[in-house]
């Protein structure tokens, strides 16, 4: 509840990205999760990121629950046709999980199972109207529930787009706003100017923007990424900085915490960090949020 509540009572609130196991074994994410209790309000778990096969969002939300760690279940339109969608809804609301993701989902082809078919029964839209149906008291056929969930709704949004691009990720903000979600978690970010146009549509509709912090884990990965991710903007400033630094990832750790300060202090409402694996980098990174929190 933790998340829920300091997003609603208008307080910057952190999000901290943990992936579940490519197995059954927890302990890692478990410990890793612990590890920055009452430092993360919640833990956002990614529902089979870049189409790689890993344990279900909702399932390892659940063992994260137990722990008495809040969590955000992510759903995606890309493995499940309606009725699996809504039949994961409604266990998740009552198992007592209250914050919700809905995505799109990347296709098979990104991930690990390349031959493996999408769903794709209904799009992100079509979901998040069905949802808001749901929270009303009847499902996507119109049958009447016994009894309705009630989630904070968040989905993705891209703010390094440009031109045309651009103007139709602005549209589909707003339908999605239209449609009941209140939060949106962005792709990583490492400068701010493109992302204004949609913190000015977020602020007029009363909905927050929550950037993401990835924390870069080698010169190599933050050439990468500026060289071959459009929908990454990395200032030549950050490479060089991995470039003249005599401690690689001691100087990306520090990054991390600078760019979650200035989250802050850009005025948005929260940080999404993503440390893709690197989760026992978390205390290092979050020791700041101490800070932040007042």
């Amino acid at each position: 509840m933790q998340f829920r509540k300091k997003f609603e009572a208008g307080e910057f609130a952190c999000l901290v990205q943990i992936e579940p196991p490519k197995g059954t074994d927890v302990s890692s994410m478990v410990k890793n999760a612990v590890n920055v209790k009452g430092v993360a309000d919640a833990f956002l778990v990614p529902e089979m990121g870049n189409a790689v096969m890993r344990m279900s969002s909702l399932g390892a939300a659940l063992l994260l629950q137990k722990k008495g760690l809040d969590t955000v279940v992510q759903v995606s339109c890309r493995d499940r046709n309606r009725l699996a969608l809504q039949g994961d809804v409604l266990a998740a609301a009552a198992c007592g999980i209250n914050t919700l993701m809905a995505v799109t989902g990347e296709a098979p082809s990104f991930g690990d199972h390349h031959t493996a078919k999408a769903v794709y029964d209904v799009t992100l839209e079509e979901f998040l109207k069905g949802l808001k149906g749901m929270e009303s008291g009847r499902d996507m056929a119109g049958v009447e529930l016994a009894g309705n969930p009630d989630f904070l709704k968040g989905s993705t949004l891209n703010t390094c787009l440009r031109g045309a691009d651009r103007e139709n990720e602005l549209e589909k903000m707003k339908k999605m706003i239209d449609a009941g979600v209140s939060f949106f978690v962005t792709q990583p970010l490492f400068e701010f100017s493109m992302t204004q146009p949609f913190l000015k549509t977020a602020e007029k509709n009363n909905v927050k923007i929550l950037p993401t912090v990835l924390l870069l884990k080698s010169l190599g990965m933050a050439r990468y990424m500026a060289r071959n991710v459009n929908q990454v903007n990395m200032p030549s400033t950050v490479v060089d900085r991995v470039i003249n630094a005599s401690d690689k990832v001691r100087e990306c750790t520090k990054m991390a915490r600078e760019l979650i300060e200035s989250v802050k202090a850009e005025g948005y409402g929260g940080v999404n960090v993503s440390t893709l694996g690197w989760e026992h980098k978390l205390p290092e990174i979050l020791g700041v949020m101490e800070g932040l929190n007042g």
